[in-house]
């Protein structure tokens, strides 16, 4: 399961040196000019998890596999997009194909490097993109009113709710309100009328403050950028992308040890990808044996047939109970061996909800 995070912002803001540096390959032509981008690249990415690495240590497995996002970097979009300006349906159309955006912010100055609106404002490039987001909302939620109104007038109590519902949420939309910060005493039918509307404003997203070398530990533009996504209730993740692009082509000892020397405990970018695996709803359990140690990507919630059906449908279908250990004991007692011993590994059923972290082992019979 690797689910996609679109990166988004203004032309000229970092989009694809990120997306680089993300991706550890020169794939994203980056370049001092607007709609560089043109059709989205794509890179799956592994998630750092420090729990894997502590696994393998444990059992020394064959190989190691990490839980993977997606990142999709999208053409820069500019005033106008909602209405076909330089490539907005287009930019737009990519955006919904996306489970969570990574808005990208332009937080430093640099007069070598052209900004499309003459002049650095972290939050009036923000609100550019946002408002165009809205825009396009209107527009599909308008459309989508019309067919759960001929629903309503055929007497579907449903539909009556949903038109209640998405008549609210465009008129909360007319006044500039994304659908992510929107409220309806009728939650069943405002998840309806959103699912359905795959509405751009309501997807969830975490705010990247790219600074320039002198700027990593922040600077007011960030300082700003973080007190709106706090509003907002979003991250925000003060990253320098050049710095990043760099770090890129180091090896892991060479990266951990430039890391130090900036007094930072993780790269900007593994931040990213964490709270970006986060943000899509998602957690890990583990698999650890001699041929593999592995981490699954689940969603949040999920129960252990379910959870089992990543290996194999086979697993779910056949599901008879699960064997558990959590991390914690699995780690502190150096492996199964002795969690079994000291009554460690539990026996879950199929009502058990699955828990970040967990060790696991499926009993399935088909």
């Amino acid at each position: 399961m690797a689910l996609s995070i679109g990166i988004v912002g203004l032309p000229n803001v970092g989009k694809s040196t990120t997306f680089n540096a993300l991706t550890k390959e020169q794939s994203a032509q980056a370049a001092n000019y607007p709609f560089c981008t043109i059709e989205p690249n794509r890179a799956i990415v592994e998630v750092p998890d420090a729990r894997l690495a502590k696994l393998a240590a444990i059992v020394s497995p064959e190989r190691v596999v990490y839980s993977q996002v997606e990142f999709t970097d999208i053409a820069g979009l500019v005033r106008g997009a909602s209405k076909g300006e330089g490539l907005g349906n287009q930019f737009l159309a990519n955006i919904r194909e996306c489970e969570a955006i990574l808005h990208i912010t332009r937080c430093f100055d640099d007069e070598n490097i052209t900004h499309v609106d003459g002049a650095v404002d972290p939050i009036r490039d923000i609100e550019t993109i946002e408002t165009e987001l809205i825009l396009a909302d209107i527009q599909s939620l308008t459309k989508r009113i019309d067919a759960i109104a001929k629903k309503s007038r055929g007497g579907d109590k449903e539909a009556k709710a949903q038109l209640e519902c998405a008549e609210a949420l465009l008129k909360f939309m007319d006044s500039g309100g994304g659908a992510a910060t929107f409220t309806f005493a009728n939650e069943t039918a405002l998840e309806a009328v959103l699912k359905e509307s795959r509405l751009l404003s309501a997807k969830p997203v975490i705010y990247a403050a790219n600074v320039d070398e002198a700027a990593i530990a922040g600077n007011e533009y960030t300082a700003k950028v973080a007190e709106f996504a706090a509003k907002r209730g979003a991250e925000t993740i003060v990253i320098c992308s050049k710095i990043e692009e760099d770090m890129a082509g180091l090896s892991d000892d060479e990266r951990a040890e430039m890391l130090r020397e900036m007094g930072a405990a993780e790269s900007g970018l593994d931040q990213i990808i964490r709270k970006g695996f986060a943000l899509l709803g998602l957690q890990s359990y583990f698999t650890a044996g001699v041929k593999e140690a592995r981490s699954w990507t689940i969603k949040r919630g999920w129960k252990a047939p379910k959870a089992a059906s990543v290996i194999h449908n086979d697993f779910e279908k056949g599901f008879i109970r699960a064997e558990v250990i959590a991390y914690e004991d699995f780690v502190k007692n150096g492996g199964e061996a002795k969690c079994k011993e000291l009554g460690l590994m539990r026996l879950e059923g199929k009502d058990y909800v699955v828990q970040d972290g967990d060790i696991m082992h499926f009993r399935f019979n088909v």
